[in-house]
């Protein structure tokens, strides 16, 4: 296991291959990300996610919001979701990060985590919805957490700790040959929000 930190190079590839992901840091003050969060936290349209696995509905403590340019429509775990208009607070923080990033997105997932016991099982975001290969920009506010990524094959794993206030850029073909997860913790007992900002090509 590979675990990333300390001072974070924008321009260094966490993965040793087959995708790119870089890790920018906190790319807002504190007093703007911890104004960011409440705003986010009491105004977004949250609503547990649901999913069906092995033919079940079910529905996570875990709440999410979906926003975009148009109603996109998105589908995951067999759940279809139509996007919301976007609140001026997301797009605030789409300029900024389209600014750092030197992309364009359309739309945004956002995650809301409790506390650390919630959190996210292995996955990739290959949904047909999405850019073939387009950036995927993840912000986080509030508590931090540990986010890892595990090669398909090798089974080669890379950590490190999401920042509030952070950027973390997941690039190229990094959807096809790697995973990633967000742990459960028993040392986190704060919210933690994440907006992941993609393009829908697919609508």
């Amino acid at each position: 296991m590979t675990l990333f930190n300390d001072l974070p190079n924008r321009d260094q590839n966490l993965l040793p291959y087959d995708g790119q992901v870089n890790y920018h840091g906190p790319i807002f003050s504190t007093q703007m990300a911890d104004d960011y969060f409440q705003t986010l936290l009491t105004q977004l349209e949250w609503a547990p996610d649901e999913a069906v696995i092995f033919g079940k509905h079910i529905f996570t403590k875990r709440k999410v919001a979906w926003y975009g340019d148009r109603p996109y429509q998105y589908t995951y775990s067999g759940i279809q979701k139509t996007a919301l208009h976007w609140h001026p607070t997301l797009l605030r923080i789409k300029e900024i990060v389209e600014t750092v990033s030197q992309e364009v997105y359309n739309s945004c997932l956002c995650n809301l985590y409790h506390e650390g016991s919630e959190g996210m099982a292995w996955h990739s975001d290959g949904e047909k919805d999405l850019k073939k290969h387009g950036v995927i920009a993840s912000i986080t506010l509030g508590a931090q957490r540990r986010f890892g990524f595990k090669h398909k094959n090798t089974k080669e794993t890379v950590y490190l700790v999401l920042e509030h206030g952070s950027l973390l850029l997941m690039k190229g073909t990094t959807q096809d040959h790697w995973l990633h997860r967000l742990p459960p913790t028993t040392k986190v007992n704060q919210p933690r929000i994440n907006l992941t900002f993609r393009m829908i090509e697919n609508n």
